[in-house]
């Protein structure tokens, strides 16, 4: 019985296969599969012809063992359904996978030097060949920054302050922009719920609205802090609905501005008639909101594919490179807003 069974198991199909189908030598089929570019057109799709038909997988462990490279990324993240941290992790993982390579991620509770490097050596084990940390926090940044690692690493969402490559958002310039549209429209100042004091993008944040303000020659209102979540935006909504003067209020994400929004309803101020609201990040939802959100964007996979971008030529190069890519956010214009004269 079991010599019956072994006899009639299919035979996993292998490069061999693939060439004798196309009719081609096993040296094109690999050329194919590393993407080489040196194939003629019709030869290639022969070879993924025959490779949709026998469904044939490449051996990748073989390969590494070949050729010295694993394909393989490592990304340590850390739990998270907040929509920043969330969309900069899809957007390295899709940038990986349109570079050819595996992504491997290990998230982590907390970001501590310690977790950190744990995690770092976790995928070097695995035979990474570079790493990527998304690093919001003032902690990770210090983690980060000590961290002793032999493969090429690049940090995501931290500013300049760390000695390894980095891919940030300008979240600074970004709230100037947001601060700077509402003073243009005629609000003596602009009020500003804040997000969480050790993230980075918080500080960033606040620092371009309370420079706007300044370089404006207008009031700087006390800062309403939250925690990224609505809920916490609506609290802060509920103290700022009952200062009579405020006209404008720029939030740092927009889920702080949904609850805003919310309980600036509830206590019958009209938005954008009696208050002007911005947020930060341009939620899917955001133009859906009531009444649709005026924003910022943040081009997530861009950010993925520059951190990609300057991992790649570590790897590539061979050098420890400091380069620091920053990405532009930009304005989108929706009904929370109106000018300060329509109050």
């Amino acid at each position: 019985m079991g010599t019956e069974n072994a006899g009639t198991e299919q035979r996993q199909p292998v490069m061999a296969d693939v060439a004798k189908l196309a009719g081609v030598s096993h040296q094109t089929v690999s050329r194919v599969l590393n993407g080489a570019p040196h194939v003629r057109p019709d030869t290639r799709e022969r070879v993924l012809a025959a490779i949709r038909e026998l469904d044939y997988r490449p051996n990748s462990a073989a390969r590494a063992l070949v050729t010295r490279r694993s394909q393989t990324l490592g990304v340590v993240s850390f739990d998270s359904t907040l929509y920043g941290p969330a969309s900069m992790l899809e957007g390295i993982e899709r940038a990986a996978r349109s570079a050819g390579y595996f992504v491997s991620v290990t998230s982590l509770r907390s970001l501590d030097g310690r977790s950190v490097q744990e995690a770092v050596d976790r995928l070097r084990d695995q035979g990474v060949e570079g790493v990527v940390v998304i690093a919001p926090q003032t902690s990770t940044v210090s983690a980060v920054a000590r961290l002793s690692s032999s493969v090429p690493l690049v940090a995501v969402g931290s500013g300049n302050q760390t000695q390894v490559p980095m891919v940030s958002v300008g979240n600074r310039y970004g709230a100037g922009v947001a601060t700077g549209h509402l003073l243009d429209l005629g609000h003596r100042t602009v009020h500003h719920v804040a997000g969480p004091a050790n993230w980075l993008e918080s500080q960033d944040r606040e620092e371009g609205w309370r420079l706007a303000l300044q370089a404006a020659g207008a009031p700087v209102p006390e800062v309403e802090r939250g925690d990224w979540s609505a809920r916490s935006g609506y609290q802060a909504g509920l103290r700022i609905a009952e200062l009579p003067d405020v006209t404008a209020v720029f939030c740092a994400n927009d889920h702080m501005a949904l609850g805003l929004l919310r309980a600036l309803h509830e206590a019958g101020r009209s938005v954008p008639d009696e208050i002007s609201v911005v947020g930060f990040d341009d939620i899917p939802e955001a133009a859906y909101f009531i009444p649709p959100l005026t924003t910022v964007r943040q081009d997530f996979g861009e950010l993925g594919r520059r951190a990609l971008e300057l991992l790649v030529e570590e790897l590539e190069g061979g050098s420890t490179s400091r380069a620091h890519a920053q990405i532009s956010p930009e304005m989108v214009l929706r009904r929370s807003v109106a000018p300060a004269n329509r109050r």
